[in-house]
């Protein structure tokens, strides 16, 4: 079966965003070059630039592409579980695995991001900060639904404990990156793990 020319334009976008997601999210969005992505890719600059614009829109694809498909990798895994103490637990394991074999080369892209990104990029920060937005209102919505079904204390903040169990996790995996030692982030899960116990009503 023959594939248009349309459908192989597309193919070989979205190949092109996978790449680029996996070089950038190792080397930074604009720390890794137009050679690097040549390299990547396999293609020549007017390749990569048949569809996208210039390095700043693909480096915003890639991005997207990297929070995508880490995101289904970890509500997959919260999805397998009953209960919101249970979920809570499957979204520590599921982020904390990324130290040692994340859903896209290069770890968690939110830190990765969120340490490159400055007022220089305000279209980067933006998307980083509206992707940790979706996140923490993730958690909440986890919490909250717990607290409803009285399966977690009523006075217990939902917000403030999105924000701690986001916060404590992407911290363990600074850690561990900066440091090579994925047993600190093994060590800082089970702890947030025996936190959210202690949210249990």
């Amino acid at each position: 079966m023959r594939v248009s020319r349309i459908g192989k334009g597309k193919m070989t976008r979205e190949m092109i965003i996978a790449k680029a997601a996996a070089l950038f999210n190792s080397r930074g969005y604009f720390g890794a070059s137009m050679s690097d992505l040549m390299q990547a890719t396999g293609l020549e600059k007017g390749g990569i630039y048949n569809h996208f614009d210039n390095k700043e829109e693909l480096a915003m694809a890639a991005f997207d592409y990297a929070v995508a498909t880490t995101s289904a990798y970890v509500k997959g895994e919260v999805d397998k579980c009953d209960g919101a103490i249970a979920k809570l637990h499957a979204f520590v394991n599921a982020v904390s695995s990324a130290a040692e074999s994340p859903p896209v080369p290069g770890g968690c892209p939110l830190l990765n991001s969120a340490i490159e990104c400055d007022d220089a990029h305000p279209e980067l920060k933006e998307r980083v900060q509206a992707a940790i937005t979706r996140v923490r209102r993730f958690l909440a919505s986890i919490i909250k639904s717990g607290i409803d079904a009285n399966e977690i204390k009523a006075d217990v903040d939902a917000e403030k404990e999105s924000l701690v169990i986001f916060a404590t996790l992407e911290g363990g995996l600074m850690i561990s990156r900066l440091f090579d030692q994925t047993p600190a982030m093994s060590s800082i899960a089970q702890h947030l793990k025996e936190h959210i116990d202690s949210l249990k009503a």
